[in-house]
C-alpha cells in the first residue's frame, strides 16, 4: 500500500477514471491523484473510513458488473454523509492486498487508547510541518505549524518553548523533541491545578488521593477505592508509578481526556434500558423518505441512504412504491423528478443491514401507491427476500390486548401499512396527507404539471385497492386515520396507528398536549415533515417526544439542529434505535402535559451549572494558513417549553488551540426526563454569522458531574479528536 497502486475511480457506468493511492508512512493517510505529473493531490484519513466491503457491494459497481469481475471491485465506506469511494484494480491480488491492509488499518484506528491516539495525532503534525522531510523542524517550520495547529502565539514565548525542547542544540527538533515542545505547548493549567490541589507532594496523586477526587469532584459514589486503582493501572504511563499504585500528571490527563472522563455517562453506552415493555411506550430511531440522499423534488434514490440510516441505528425507515415497468414496483418520490430504484433491490438491502447496529425490531413504514398487481409482487418480494425475519402474525396467535415488547421482536422486521378489515379496502392506501391521492395543503406540488409537479396520474382515481396478499403481512402497525382522542380511546386497538404531518401534530401537542401523552401509551403515533420542506430540512423532533410520539420521522440526510437532537437522544442505550420514555409517559394514572410540567405528581426540578473551563485543538474553520478562529462556547437546553433556554461564554481572540474561558453558565430544568443538553463552538464573527465549529449534543439524564470532557462531533454527527472542551459539571435539587 505504501509503494502505492493505480485504481480505476468509478462514479457510474460512464465515469471511470484512473487514480494513483498510496498509504503515507504514518500509516492515517491515503494520498491520490489524478496524473502521474502536476502537484495536484488530495488525501483523506483512514479513520474517516468506516468499512470496506468486497465485490459489487454498491449501486456503483452493481452498475458495471458485467464489465469487471467482483474480484476486482471493493468500496471504501466513509462515515458520516460523505459517498463512498468505489474501486477497481487492475488484478485481484491488488484488491485483495488493499482490502485486507484497509480493513486492518481500520481495525487498528478504531482501537487504539488514548496516549496511541494522541501520539498518532503529533506525529502527524510533525509529518505536516517537516516541509523538507528532512525528519526535523526548524523554528521557521515549528511558527508555520502554529499557525496550521490553530494557534496564535507571541514568537519569543514560542521560540523560548523551542530552545527549551532543542536539548541536541541542533536548531531544529527531532520527533521526540517534538513531542517535548508539544507537551510544553499543550501545558494545561486548570488540569495541573486540579491536579495540585489533591497531590501532597505536587508530584503524584497516591490511590487515595484519586480516590477523592473521584468522590468529591466527579461525584462517584460506592466503590471509589476500586476505580481509582483500576484508573491508574488503565491511564498511567510510567510502569513504576503504576507498580505503587500512583497517578502522574499525565496519567491523570489521559484520563480525564478519556471516554470514562468524558461528559457521557459510560454506563448508558450499553443497553441499559428494561426492553420488555409495549412498543409504544418507546421512542423509535424514525427516517423520512429513507431513499433519498439530496431534496424531495430533484434528489437521487438510493439504496446507500437505507444503508446509511440502518447503520446509524435506525429502525424506522419509508418505502414510497410506485407502479414502476416490466410488472416492478419501483420506489421514488412520487410525482417529482427523484430517480427509481426497483422496490425488491430496497428490501434485499433492508434485509442485509437491517439489524448490524441493533437486534430490536425494524419497522418498514410502507407508502403505496401501486395497484392490486404490482402489491402482490411487492409481498412476494418482501416474503421471499425477507424470510423468517418478516412477521407475518401476532405472537402466540392471540390477538393483542397490547402490544408485544422490543424484547419480544428481537430480529423482527414488521410491516406498517393499510390493512383490509373486510372483503376488501377501497380507500387510500397511502398513509401520508401529502400524496397526490389526498393532497395536504403543505404539499410542493401544488401547479401539477410544471416543471417541478408532473402531472398527476393518480388525481383520476382518488381510491386505490388494496391486495390481500399484502395486507395479511400487516400485524402490529395497522395505518388507519385519526379522528381525534376520544374517538381513538373508544373505538382503536393497539395495534392502530396514525401518521400526522408535523403542523397537525404541532397544533394537537400545543391545544391537548396531555391527551396526546395518554394516546401514545397504548398506540404508536408517526409524525412526518411538511410537504413545503422540498430540500430536505427537519423540524424540531424535541416537540413531539414532549408528548410522547414514537416514530417522529426527520430526513436523515440532512445535518444540522434536528438531527443533532435525534443523534443525541438515541446514542444512549447501545444505540439500539429504541429509547424508554420516563415512567409518567407510560403510566396512565399520571396525568402530564409538557405545557404545566410543575401540576404532575412527579415534579421535581433541578439546577444545571456548566462551568466551561477550556477548549482543545479545535479546528479550524477556514483551511486557510493564517485564519485562527476566535472560539465561544454556547450551551442549548431543550425539553418542555419552560426548558428552552440558551447561554453562551464570550469569545476568545484567535486562539482555537488551547482558549481558556472559566465562565459558568446557569439553567433550571423542570422536566430533566427529557431534556436534552447541546454543547456548540462557533468561530465568532462580529460582520456576519458565526461559523459552526463542532458541537455534541446528550440527555441530561446521561450527564456526569464533575471534571469532564466533551469530545466534539462535526456538523455530520461524526467525532473529531482531538477536539474537546473541559468543563466541569454540577447538577442540584433546585430548592
Amino acid at each position: 500500500m505504501m509503494a502505492g497502486s493505480t485504481f480505476r475511480k468509478v462514479k457510474s457506468r460512464s465515469w471511470k477514471k484512473q487514480r494513483h493511492f498510496r498509504l503515507l508512512e504514518d500509516g492515517l493517510n491515503i494520498w491520490y491523484k489524478s496524473r502521474w505529473a502536476g502537484r495536484g493531490h488530495s488525501t483523506f484519513l483512514v479513520s474517516d473510513v468506516e468499512a470496506v466491503r468486497q465485490g459489487h457491494q454498491s449501486e456503483v459497481l452493481q452498475s458495471i458488473a458485467d464489465e469487471f469481475s467482483p474480484n476486482l471491485c471493493f468500496t471504501l465506506e466513509f462515515r458520516g454523509r460523505q459517498g463512498n469511494l468505489d474501486l477497481v484494480a487492475e488484478t485481484p491480488e491488488e484488491a485483495g492486498a488493499w482490502v485486507k491492509g484497509m480493513r486492518k488499518l481500520i481495525h487498528k484506528a478504531q482501537n487504539m487508547d488514548e496516549k496511541e491516539r494522541l501520539d498518532q495525532w503529533v506525529w502527524d503534525w510533525f509529518l505536516k510541518a517537516d516541509k523538507n522531510k528532512d525528519g526535523r523542524m526548524n523554528f521557521k517550520e515549528v511558527k508555520k505549524l502554529l499557525k496550521m495547529m490553530n494557534v496564535d502565539m507571541n514568537e519569543d514565548h514560542a521560540f523560548y518553548l523551542f530552545t527549551m525542547a532543542d536539548t541536541s542544540m541542533s536548531s531544529s527538533l527531532e520527533i521526540d523533541e517534538f513531542v517535548m515542545f508539544y507537551k510544553m505547548l499543550t501545558q494545561r493549567d486548570e488540569v495541573w491545578k486540579l491536579f495540585q490541589d489533591y497531590s501532597s507532594d505536587g508530584e503524584m496523586l497516591s490511590g487515595g488521593e484519586l480516590e477523592n477526587i473521584l468522590r468529591l469532584e466527579q461525584r462517584e459514589g460506592d466503590g471509589c477505592s476500586e476505580h481509582a486503582l483500576e484508573l491508574i493501572d488503565r491511564y498511567e504511563p510510567s510502569e513504576m508509578a503504576r507498580s505503587q499504585g500512583s497517578m502522574s500528571l499525565d496519567g491523570f490527563q489521559l484520563y480525564l481526556c478519556s471516554q470514562e472522563g468524558s461528559i457521557f455517562n459510560m454506563s448508558h453506552r450499553d443497553l441499559y434500558q428494561d426492553m420488555s415493555q409495549p412498543l409504544s411506550h418507546y421512542f423509535i430511531s424514525s427516517s423520512h423518505n429513507t431513499y433519498l440522499l439530496e431534496d424531495q423534488l430533484r434528489g437521487q434514490s438510493s439504496l446507500e441512504a437505507y444503508i446509511q440510516a440502518l447503520k446509524r441505528g435506525c429502525r424506522c425507515v419509508e418505502i414510497d412504491c410506485w407502479d414502476g415497468a416490466d410488472g416492478e414496483p419501483v420506489v421514488y418520490h412520487g410525482h417529482t423528478l427523484t430517480s427509481k430504484i426497483l422496490f425488491r433491490d430496497v428490501i434485499a438491502t433492508i434485509r442485509e443491514y437491517a439489524f448490524k447496529a441493533s437486534e430490536f425490531p425494524l419497522i418498514l413504514s410502507l407508502e403505496n401507491h401501486c395497484g392490486v398487481e404490482q402489491q402482490r409482487v411487492m409481498a412476494q418480494h418482501l416474503e421471499l427476500i425477507l424470510e423468517n425475519t418478516l412477521l407475518r402474525a401476532p405472537l402466540g396467535g392471540q390477538v393483542p390486548q397490547q402490544l408485544p415488547s422490543p424484547q419480544d421482536l428481537k430480529g423482527k422486521i414488521l410491516l406498517k401499512a393499510k390493512k383490509i378489515d373486510g372483503e376488501t379496502l377501497t380507500d387510500e392506501v397511502s398513509d401520508e396527507e401529502e400524496t397526490g391521492v389526498n393532497p395536504d395543503p403543505d404539499s410542493p406540488c401544488t401547479d401539477q404539471g410544471s416543471a417541478e409537479c408532473p402531472p398527476d396520474p393518480s388525481k383520476k382515481k382518488d381510491k386505490l385497492k388494496m391486495s390481500r396478499e399484502l395486507s395479511d403481512l400487516v400485524v402490529y402497525c395497522k395505518s388507519v386515520h385519526f379522528h381525534g382522542f376520544q374517538h381513538a380511546q373508544l373505538h382503536s386497538k393497539c395495534y392502530e396507528m396514525s401518521s400526522l404531518s408535523e403542523s397537525k401534530a404541532r397544533k394537537l401537542a400545543k391545544e391537548a398536549g396531555a391527551d396526546f401523552v395518554q394516546h401514545n401509551i397504548r398506540q404508536l403515533s408517526r409524525i412526518y415533515p411538511s410537504g413545503l420542506r422540498t430540500v430536505s430540512s427537519n423540524y424540531n423532533p424535541q416537540e413531539l417526544w414532549n408528548v410522547g410520539c414514537q416514530i417522529v420521522a426527520l430526513n436523515f440526510q440532512t445535518a444540522g439542529l434536528e438531527m443533532d437532537l435525534n443523534d443525541g437522544l438515541f446514542h444512549q442505550n447501545a444505540g439500539c434505535g429504541y429509547v424508554l420514555k420516563p415512567g409518567f409517559m407510560r403510566n396512565s394514572g399520571l396525568p402530564f402535559d409538557p405545557e404545566t410540567p410543575q401540576e404532575h405528581s412527579g415534579y421535581a426540578p433541578l439546577r444545571l451549572s456548566i462551568q466551561v473551563l477550556s477548549g482543545q485543538q479545535l479546528p479550524k474553520v477556514n483551511q486557510k494558513e493564517g485564519s485562527i478562529i476566535d472560539p465561544l462556547v454556547r450551551v442549548e437546553v431543550y425539553g418542555v417549553p419552560q426548558d428552552l433556554a440558551k447561554e453562551e461564554t464570550s469569545h476568545i481572540q484567535n486562539n482555537g488551540f488551547n482558549p481558556v474561558w472559566n465562565e459558568t453558565l446557569n439553567f433550571t430544568v423542570h422536566t430533566p426526563e427529557l431534556a436534552l443538553v447541546r454543547f456548540v463552538v462557533e468561530d465568532h464573527d462580529k460582520a456576519s454569522r458565526n461559523d459552526f465549529v463542532g458541537q455534541f449534543t446528550l440527555p441530561f439524564t446521561s450527564i456526569q458531574p464533575g471534571y469532564r470532557h466533551i469530545h466534539l462531533l462535526s456538523k455530520d454527527g461524526t467525532s473529531i479528536p482531538p477536539a474537546s472542551l473541559f468543563v466541569n459539571v454540577n447538577i442540584s435539587e433546585l430548592t
